[in-house]
């Protein structure tokens, strides 16, 4: 497969974020959150889709 220099870059911002808080989730999650609180862009969250299976389905 040919490589993506776009792709390769994206994977060196994301291993160099999560080095940076010793690839801890939770410190992670709560940078992320901390940057969209600063930023002045609107964030949205939408419910959860409740999917159909089949036991769902049966009754």
């Amino acid at each position: 497969m040919k490589e993506d220099s776009i792709i390769e870059e994206i994977r060196q911002i994301r291993e160099a974020h999560a080095a940076k808080f010793n690839y801890d989730l939770w410190a992670i999650y709560k940078d992320i959150k901390e940057s969209e609180k600063k930023s002045k862009r609107t964030y949205v969250s939408y419910p959860p889709k409740l999917i159909q299976t089949n036991e769902t389905i049966k009754n």
